[in-house]
Formats: structure tokens, C-alpha cells, sequence
């Protein structure tokens, strides 16, 4: 059960000795603590002292070993938050249960948190956030439907954490500023106005319905709270309910019948509480029972008697002469435990455990140790990430004819040495590295998994955030547009969500260098799919009299898609725009999603007028697809959506083209940028590093691989460097790091091995750097768009070359090609038939109708022959 909200403590608490949580925060039961290296081991030995007390919560991204991470969890750790890069590890370690793990995500870029809350199956933590309106919208887009979102706050404040949790968020506070007490320390937040958040209740009174268990969780009875009982059972740390009669209730305040406790927590539906308890006394009941549903039954009630026995034993009880007895105890449980293993029949089992049990629990009240603590261990060895065979030891095996080796299984996370083909080798912990793998014998399901790029959310969880805007703009229109202009973008002083050309000149300022820029892009684009056009329609007489035609004509209405996320790409609006214009598109609608203060940037809009386009609509994300889709009041419906986006884009695209009533097609399904490298001992290490880094430049979900031919450690060192110094020196550092985090280099002997490679992991981009390239180039036969020899970077072919940047991503250029001139036409084809052509023809078409048992189909040609035959008098 998700926490209402965490306390955070610093590192100190992991090391004074004895200090656990403190109370009131320790009932709540959850803990978050962030660690450094230098803390791992004092938060193991932490948690060695606190097993099964408190659900702690490590945030552990600044660790460097994996290692290190296992073993916290390992110990006991209810949850670790990681980094991208620390999760991709952790998802090849067995047994290991990603529900305890929580991906840490940068609320600074809005694109990228947005993928990050739909895109992962884990938990999320959010930390330090400003904009607590964005997180909020960001949650009703999501729905409840969702891993747990945790939320850390720049300016913790009552009403920033209620805002969060509300939505079923999780506020993450410093427990220096929480407090029991909200009278004497008002400057604090109040302890359990946000434990009850998100409470409900159906009682006309307002009280809550609550549950008194003990630390096993036996119900001992009903009763009920109110805030104020719940903020005084915080308070003094005892049981504190509300009388329907009296008032605040302070449990055996005159029976001495106290409690003490141990947790608060909400049902699943928030409609219940819970309190743990610590009952003192002769029970919970007034009737002097431990419940009110009578006393105690089985294992329990063993142990009341056996403590019973431990304190006032009758004389001559066999009980008191066990615990006085030690070696007589030690020989009952050996005896028992045998004939337990003896023991065959249902009835004979029963009998036996049920004596074992009892001298067992006999050993453990001997020593102070409770059920409860048992269970505790128990579920602590519950969470054991580091698997052990288990076998027998010693004597014991060998009474049985077992092996007794006493070998043990190697602990999960371990590398074995000769696993795989493949050795990974990894770099220093700041060093911006790929992993490098070296491919020895062609070990097929470990390449693959190198190469696997990374994951993309379900579909039945980005669609659950997509339908809904969808469906919104379907229906509402313009005022659905705007709304999320407004929530997504903050464009909040925008009036329209189009302009309609022409454009106003001022909107369009730009530097002589960018005008030119875009000219010289803009008519080789032009130039080259220009050149793919259909010189006239195709025409074949396939036989005497029997003419088959086909002529290409532009789709009417295109809608062009411009991102607008973490780069602007007024580039894309020139590969998408201007073959549309040259194909003769009718009417040519850009969206792209406005700044802040509700204008685009003036290199779209000029674009958005040398291409002709209609219409710019001011909409970014599924609501711009939902309008190019089914139309506004101020957007035209348009027949085709190109263009590239997030997984948001390629999921609305996708919706709305399976939907018959939007009649509209897609170009292709996209995820990710990314871009394979193949090089040789020819290649520069500069110019190597160089093109990997375009491509990760562009998200933290790009991937970029290389593909090294015969490369030796030195070679591979220097494009390592290279690739460590630019990435240094870019200004989206950050981004390219956690890119870089789950990209590869393999290495390979020859140059038909690297394309074998490379075509089945079918590259957007790909690079080849290597002796020979363009001979090299035959050999490709998967790809989006190839760069050809050291003088070729992948960045003309986005910009200014003239092919087209709009590419197949995620493996889709198997099936794929990138946008060109055929994205903006279809073909439709014609027929001419001669009377002595019918002749030739009819009687192979009658004959394949009679097959296919259609009639109608058969007369349409026999009718017409009967009429050539009495024309011509036969």
C-alpha cells in the first residue's frame, strides 16, 4: 500500500546508534532517506537494526555500483530510486521485483517528464519541483491508472503537498518540517492533515470508520476518528479515538487498558482506517477479552499462555520445566521435527507440526522472541533479491544420500566469466562512456538484447492519457484547443489556436543568415523530390485491346506535425512543407505547439509561407493531432498527417488513423531518434564521436550505436575521449548523458558482419565511416537514410542536402521509407478496353467469376460479348 506521504531524513539517521525514525513519523511506517557511496554501509546496518519496522525508501542514484544497489534491497529496502541508467541495470538483474524500484526524473523539461510519467512501468520520483500546477495537470492527464508518482518539492508547503496528493500523488517532505503538534508549531506542516488527504467517509458525522488490529494483524475491534483524534494519537503516541457520545476517547485512560502505536495507515479505498497497535492490559474489549470478537484462537493464544507461563508458571507445569530446561527443549524439538519428517497421513502431519510448533514458539518466548517477530523475518526474507540453492549441508544431506558439496549458488548480479560471447566493460562513474561489447562468436539473443532499443510505454497506458484529449478536441473544438495550450504549453494569453494566412510579416523577422539558410535548404529540398516526380502516367497494353494505366495525383489536404519540445525544428517544417508544395497539395495545414507567450518561432511561420500553408495551428501533442484529424470551427480537416513527435504524437496518429470516421492515413509510426555509426581504422575518432553525439542530442530516449570494424583498445579509447570532451562542451549535456547511458559500441572483424548487424537493427540514420563506403553502401538493406564517407555528417541530411529527415524509426525501416514526394500523392489506376479486347479478356474474367460462385460479376461481361456477337451478326 502506497504511503499518504513520505518523510525525508538525511544520512545522519542511518548512523546513530539506536536512532530509528522518530516518533510521531515513525507510525506512518515509511521513510525516504537519500544515500551516497559513503553510506551503503551504515544503510545496511541500518537496516539490519530496523527489519520489518518501517518501509524505508533509498534514493540511490548517486551510487555507482549495481552492486551496491542489490544489496540495499537485498537487506531489506522497501523501494530504491534510481536513475535511466541504473533502472536498465537493474531490469537484467533476477529475482529482482521492479515494483521496489522508482525511476528519478528532472522536472526541468517538460517534454521529457511528460514521456517519463507514461513511458515506464515503475514508480516515479519527481524532486524539486517549482511548477506545481504542471505536475497537477500532468496527473488528471494520467488518471489513477498509473505507477505511484512521488513528489518532492523546491518550497515544501501544506498546500503544494495536499495539491499532490489529492491526485493520488505522493509529497515527499523533510521530517524537520513536519509536525504532531500544528498549534505550538504552525509554521510545520500537520502530520495528518496529509495522512488524511484523501480520506473519505459516508457518515453523516464526518468520523471515519476505523480498524484496531495488533502487530499480526488480528483485528481487536471498531471504532472511530476524526482529525482531531488522529492528530492527538499522533501527539502522544497512544491510542486516541472519537466517542460518538463523548468526545475524544483516550483509550484505558481509566481501565489502564492502554495502547501504544505502532502504525496509522488508509485502506485502499481511503474509507477505513487502520491503527497498529500495542494493547497493554487485559485486552481491548471492556469485557476484559483481547478482542471484541472473543479471545484469541491458535498460535496466538499459544503465545498469551506461553508468556503467561514465562512470567507465573503454575508449579510443576511442563512448561515452566522446558524454559528452565534448555537441553530438555533442544531434545523435544529435534524429536518433534523427526517425527514431523516421518509423518505421512494428513492427520499425522497435523498432529506432529502442531507439537513442533508449540516447542518451537516455547524456544522462541524463551528468548524474548514474538510471532511477531518472526513475521517480520519472514517478510523481510520475503524481499531477498540474492538467490542461494538451498541445498542441505553437511550431515544432514548425507542422512538423506544427498551431495553435501557445500557449494553455493553464485549470488544474482554477479557476471560469470564465461557466460556469454560478449564482455562489457564500464566506465568511470561521471564518465560520459557507452557500454562496449565485444562481439566474439556471433551469440544471437545477447546481441539482440545489446541492441535492444530502449522500451516504450504500453499501449493501454498512453492511450489512456490520449483518448481523452482526443475525444475533448473532437467534440469541443477551438476552446479544447485552447485549454491545453493553456495547461500544456502556458501559453495562457493565447486567443486562437490558428493563424491564417497570410502570415503578418512581423512574425517572420529573421537574421539575413537564417533567411539564407532556410533559401539555400529549402530549394535543394525542393531540387530533389522534385526530381522524383512522375514525368506522365504509366500506360500498358497487357494485351490486344487491353490498355491499364496509372497516374499519380497529390493528396488534397496534408497536415504537417512541427515539434516543438526540447529543440525547435523549423528543419522538419521544410522536409514536411515543401515536398507537400511540390507535390501540389491543395491545402497545406502546419501545427506546432506555441512558446509561452502564445507566438511561434518566426522560422516556421516563414517556412509556414514559402510552402503555401493555410493554416498554422498553435497545438503541440494529441490535441494537434485530434484537430488535423476530425477538424475545429477554425482548423481545416485535412486527409494525411505527417511528421515526426513523442510517443504521444505516434499514438494519436496511430488512434485516430484506425478510426473509420476520421478517414485520414499517417506516414508511419516513430519513436526515437537514433543513429548507427559504422567505422573503421580509416575513420576520424572526431568525426565518429561527432555524429554519435547529433543524434543524442536530441532526448533521453535517442540511441546511438557504433558499430566498430577491427577497432584495437586504442582506437576505441580515442573515440571514447572524443566522444567524453564534446559531450562535455554541449549545452544539453544532460540530455546527451542519460542518451549515452543505454547506448552501445560493438565491435566486430569485418565489414559484412558489421552490415549483417546493422540491417537487422535497421537504423533512422546510418553512418558509414569506413574504407570503400560507397561500395559499402550496396550492402545495406535496411536503413531510413544513409551518409556515405567521412565527409558525409549526418546533419546536412537534416537540414540542407535536400533528402528528406522525416525517417522510420524503432526498427520500422524494414518495412518503411521516409517521407518523399510518394508520401503526398496516390496512384489510381484505369482500364480501356476495345470490343476485341473484351473478346481476348472475357472469357478468362467469366471464368474465374463462376469460380468465385459471383454471377452478377460474370453477366456484367457475358451481356456485353452477346451484344458484340449480335452486332456483329454471329
Amino acid at each position: 500500500m502506497a504511503p499518504s506521504f513520505l518523510p525525508t531524513f538525511d544520512s545522519s539517521i542511518l548512523s546513530s546508534p539506536g536512532r530509528l525514525i522518530p516518533a510521531p513519523l515513525s507510525y506512518l511506517g515509511h521513510a525516504f532517506v537519500t544515500i551516497t557511496p559513503s553510506d551503503v554501509d551504515n544503510a545496511l546496518r541500518y537496516l539490519q537494526r530496523t527489519v520489518g519496522l518501517h518501509a524505508t525508501c533509498f534514493d540511490v542514484s548517486a551510487l555507482h555500483l549495481v552492486d551496491d544497489i542489490v544489496s540495499i534491497l537485498d537487506s531489506g529496502a522497501r523501494k530504491v530510486v534510481v536513475s535511466g541508467s541504473q533502472l536498465r541495470e537493474l531490469e537484467r538483474v533476477e529475482n529482482l521485483d521492479l515494483d521496489r524500484v522508482a525511476l528519478s526524473v528532472s522536472p526541468g523539461m517538460k517534454n521529457e517528464m511528460i514521456d517519463a510519467i507514461a513511458g515506464t512501468s515503475v514508480d516515479l520520483y519527481v524532486h524539486r519541483i517549482k511548477d506545481v500546477e504542471l505536475v497537477e495537470a500532468w496527473l488528471k492527464e494520467y488518471g489513477t491508472d498509473r505507477p505511484d508518482v512521488y513528489v518532492s518539492f523546491d518550497t515544501p508547503s501544506v498546500e503544494n503537498a495536499l495539491r499532490i496528493a489529492n491526485l493520488s500523488g505522493i509529497p515527499v517532505i523533510p521530517a524537520s518540517q513536519c509536525t504532531a503538534d500544528p498549534v505550538s508549531e504552525q509554521q510545520n506542516i500537520p502530520i495528518a492533515t496529509l495522512l488524511l488527504a484523501n480520506a473519505t467517509t459516508d457518515r453523516l458525522d464526518g468520523l471515519f470508520t476505523t480498524i484496531v488490529t495488533d502487530e499480526r494483524g488480528i483485528a481487536l475491534g471498531l471504532v472511530y476518528s476524526s482529525h482531531e483524534s488522529v492528530n492527538e494519537s499522533l501527539r502522544t503516541g497512544k491510542g486516541v479515538y472519537q466517542s460518538r457520545k463523548r468526545g475524544l476517547w483516550y483509550k484505558g485512560e481509566s481501565s489502564g487498558d492502554t495502547q501504544d502505536i505502532v502504525a496509522i495507515n488508509l485502506d485502499c479505498d481511503h474509507d477505513c482506517l487502520k491503527f497498529t497497535v500495542k494493547q497493554k492490559g487485559r485486552g481491548f474489549c471492556h469485557l476484559g477479552t483481547p478482542t471484541c470478537f472473543g479471545s484469541f484462537q491458535g498460535l496466538p493464544k499459544l503465545q498469551q499462555t506461553l508468556q503467561k507461563r514465562k512470567s507465573s508458571a503454575p508449579l510443576g507445569s511442563y512448561t515452566a520445566r522446558l524454559f528452565k530446561d534448555q537441553q530438555l527443549l533442544k531434545a523435544k524439538i529435534m524429536e518433534e521435527a523427526s517425527e514431523l519428517c516421518e509423518a505421512t497421513t494428513k492427520e499425522d502431519v497435523t498432529f506432529e507440526a502442531a507439537d513442533l510448533l508449540y516447542f518451537a514458539l516455547t524456544k522462541c518466548v524463551a528468548t524474548g522472541v514474538s510471532l511477531e517477530d518472526i513475521e517480520r523475518n519472514l517478510d523481510a526474507k520475503s524481499t531477498k533479491v540474492k538467490r542461494r540453492k538451498g541445498d542441505a549441508k553437511g550431515s544432514w544431506a548425507a542422512q538423506m544420500g544427498m551431495p553435501a558439496d557445500g557449494k553455493v549458488q553464485q549470488e544474482v548480479g554477479q557476471p560469470h566469466p564465461t557466460s556469454s560471447s560478449i564482455k562489457a566493460s564500464e566506465g568511470p562513474g561521471d564518465r560520459i562512456k557507452m557500454r562496449t561489447f565485444v562481439v566474439a562468436d556471433g551469440n544471437h539473443t545477447i546481441i539482440t538484447k545489446a541492441l535492444q532499443r530502449p522500451s516504450q510505454r504500453t499501449s493501454d497506458k498512453i492511450m489512456s492519457i490520449v483518448r481523452p484529449i482526443i475525444d475533448s478536441v473532437r467534440h469541443r473544438g477551438d476552446a479544447a484547443l485552447l485549454e491545453y495550450a493553456h495547461k500544456f504549453e502556458k501559453a495562457t494569453s493565447l486567443a486562437s489556436p490558428v493563424l491564417k494566412a497570410p502570415f503578418p510579416k512581423d512574425l517572420m523577422q529573421l537574421s539575413p543568415e537564417t533567411k539564407d539558410a532556410i533559401d539555400v535548404s529549402f530549394e535543394n529540398i525542393r531540387k530533389f523530390h522534385a526530381a522524383q516526380m512522375e514525368p506522365k502516367p504509366l500506360s500498358v497494353t497487357t494485351m490486344p485491346g487491353v490498355e491499364c494505366a496509372r497516374m499519380a495525383r497529390p493528396i488534397e489536404k496534408v497536415g504537417l506535425y512541427v515539434p516543438g519540445g526540447t529543440a525547435v525544428l523549423p528543419s522538419t517544417a521544410l522536409m514536411l512543407g515543401v515536398p507537400a508544395m511540390v507535390a501540389g497539395c491543395r491545402n497545406i495545414v502546419i501545427a506546432s505547439p506555441p512558446r509561452a507567450d502564445g507566438s511561434l518561432t518566426p522560422e516556421i511561420v516563414y517556412i509556414a509561407e514559402r510552402v503555401g500553408a493555410e493554416t498554422i495551428v498553435l497545438a503541440g501533442g494529441a490535441q494537434a493531432v485530434a484537430a488535423l484529424a476530425y477538424g475545429t470551427e477554425s482548423v481545416s480537416k485535412v486527409d494525411k498527417i505527417l511528421g515526426p513527435g513523442n510517443q504521444f504524437v505516434t499514438a494519436a496518429k496511430m488512434l485516430v488513423s484506425n478510426d473509420t470516421s476520421a478517414c485520414v492515413s499517417i506516414d508511419m509510426p516513430a519513436g526515437p531518434s537514433e543513429v548507427l555509426v559504422v567505422a573503421d581504422e580509416t575513420a576520424n575518432p572526431a568525426f565518429v564521436a561527432a555524429d554519435l553525439l547529433s543524434q543524442a542530442e536530441h532526448g533521453v530516449d535517442s540511441q546511438v550505436v557504433l558499430i566498430g570494424v577491427g577497432l584495437g583498445d586504442g582506437q576505441l579509447r580515442a573515440i571514447e575521449d572524443e566522444l567524453h570532451s564534446q559531450a562535455s562542451a554541449l549545452p544539453r549535456v544532460d540530455i546527451v548523458r542519460q542518451a549515452i547511458d543505454h547506448s552501445v559500441t560493438l565491435v566486430v572483424d569485418g565489414v559484412a558482419e558489421a552490415m549483417d548487424l546493422s540491417n537487422r537493427y535497421a537504423p533512422e540514420h546510418l553512418i558509414l565511416q569506413v574504407r570503400d563506403a560507397q561500395d559499402v553502401a550496396e550492402l545495406v538493406q535496411n536503413a531510413g537514410s544513409v551518409f556515405v564517407g567521412p565527409w558525409t555528417p549526418e546533419s546536412v541530411g537534416d537540414y540542407s542536402a535536400g533528402v528528406n529527415h522525416s525517417l522510420p524509426t524503432y526498427g520500422y525501416a524494414r518495412q518503411y521509407s521516409g517521407v518523399n514526394l510518394g508520401s503526398y500523392v496516390k496512384h489510381i489506376t484505369s482500364s480501356n478496353l476495345t470490343a476485341e479486347g473484351l473478346r481476348n479478356l472475357g472469357g478468362a474474367v467469366m471464368q474465374l467469376a463462376k469460380v468465385e460462385e459471383l454471377e452478377a460479376h460474370r453477366r456484367a461481361v457475358s451481356i456485353r460479348l452477346a451484344e458484340l456477337d449480335r452486332l456483329s451478326g454471329t
